[in-house]
């Protein structure tokens, strides 16, 4: 049940309109924007494409649908918001899906927008303008009015951290064979002297899928990718180590539909980018996975809980969080509890998106101090309601495949005090902390 390659187009056009009733759960600031426009729309002037229309897509759409888009762990726009012939197709779908919240795709709580800093949402005038331009009748309005065409690095070079310092793959094509529905395999790729020469500090990695079967990567020290995983870069001044002569192993997730013809070949590969020497690093990313891996989520159970935590032994700061599980994910909950403090949530996500696996980075560091209490709940929903439910009759643990379950929320932390390492110096042999997981 390949969830990972349905195409986004499919899913916008099942995205129904909303519809009131007393019923429903209360409407997200979007959704409240999307009524708002439905009802003011024939008071006001209509939106045109020019003027109004297309710098909202540049500022919040185009970075995935343009020619070249962003790939998020194999979810690529199937579409281009561009022109305004090409976008006049897609108005409706458009309107339906900003109007149910579907996109931009985001999952943290409404409450808790603003905290992180790569959150994708729409601002509440900009929901109304796509939806208002949509059932207005799309005039495109004067082509003068259009602001200069927006540059995606993706498109230029085919990757979206820009022009990258190294580039690894797979050492060959790997086959996927046509009876494979989940299968791991690890593949050594060595990173030469002649590649890396010497100890490099970090700034981006990206990850390219290098066929529709791989569901997953990990590679560390590099990190990886799962469906909906952005490219990660660095705020200036973090970063990560790769030493020379290191032997980077792709654990690969395959997953697809077993039968005659639907063999594949793959050759994922990896892009770095590198800081330049003279810069400054304060701050090495270290981490936990709050693993979970004793869980037993009974047939049918809509929701299924468990929980664990994790406890600060140092003065510490949280950057990022992602919470990980397959098909039956539901929610994911982290709260904080300082010493002599209430517990705090970090990250509520009330609807988990298999497809849509967000590390959801703070826009300013969250303190922990030592002895504090990270504990993290994640729910699944293993009963016939849930669609993707591969099989709700079975008692359900953890395991690998696709069709059984994963429990993880990992964290990303730094120091409280920072460091002190210049970029073209010698690397010491220990930075950080020994227990590193690498942000995906």
């Amino acid at each position: 049940m390949p969830i990972r390659t349905s195409t986004i187009l499919a899913l916008v056009i099942a995205a129904g309109t909303a519809t009131a009733c007393a019923t429903q759960a209360p409407m997200t600031s979007q959704q409240s924007a999307a009524r708002s426009a439905s009802a003011s729309s024939s008071a006001a002037a209509t939106p045109t494409f020019y003027a109004d229309v297309l710098p909202v897509l540049q500022e919040n759409c185009q970075v995935c649908h343009v020619q070249g888009g962003l790939d998020l762990g194999g979810m690529k726009a199937p579409m281009a918001f561009v022109g305004y012939d090409e976008t006049r197709r897609y108005a409706t779908r458009i309107a339906r899906a900003v109007e149910t919240g579907y996109m931009p795709p985001w999952h943290a709580s409404e409450e808790q927008r603003g905290v992180f800093s790569n959150e994708r949402v729409l601002a509440p005038q900009d929901a109304e303008t796509l939806i208002a331009w949509a059932r207005g009748g799309t005039p495109p309005g004067d082509p003068s009015d259009a602001p200069p065409p927006k540059h995606f690095a993706s498109s230029e070079t085919g990757w979206s951290i820009g022009e990258p310092d190294l580039v690894i793959q797979l050492p060959e094509p790997y086959l996927v064979a046509d009876d494979v529905e989940d299968q791991y395999v690890n593949i050594e790729v060595e990173i030469t002297p002649e590649m890396l020469p010497e100890d490099r500090w970090v700034k981006a990695v990206e990850f390219r899928a290098g066929s529709s079967a791989v569901h997953h990567i990990i590679a560390n020290p590099l990190g990886g990718i799962a469906p909906g995983v952005a490219p990660r870069v660095y705020p200036d001044g973090y970063g990560s180590v790769l030493r020379k002569g290191t032997t980077v192993t792709f654990n690969m997730h395959y997953h697809k539909e077993p039968g005659a013809g639907t063999a594949v070949w793959d050759q994922s590969s990896a892009a770095i980018v590198f800081y330049e020497p003279g810069e400054i690093i304060e701050h090495v990313v270290s981490g936990n996975d709050l693993g979970m891996y004793r869980f037993r989520i009974p047939p049918h159970d809509p929701d299924y809980t468990f929980s664990t935590s994790y406890t600060f032994e140092n003065d510490s700061q949280i950057v990022w969080l992602n919470p990980h599980m397959h098909l039956r994910g539901k929610s994911a909950l982290y709260t904080i509890t300082r010493p002599g403090e209430e517990p705090e949530t970090l990250l509520d996500v009330p609807r988990y998106d298999f497809n849509w696996q967000h590390t959801y980075r703070f826009a300013e560091p969250v303190l922990a101090p030592a002895g504090t209490v990270v504990d993290l709940t994640l729910a699944w929903d293993n009963s016939a309601d849930n669609p993707y439910n591969p099989d709700p009759t079975r008692e359900v643990g953890f395991g690998q495949p696709t069709t059984d379950e994963m429990g993880f929320g990992f964290m990303g932390f730094i120091a409280v005090e920072p460091t002190r390492y210049v970029v073209g110096e010698a690397i010491p042999a220990v930075v950080g902390n020994s227990t590193v997981v690498e942000d995906r």
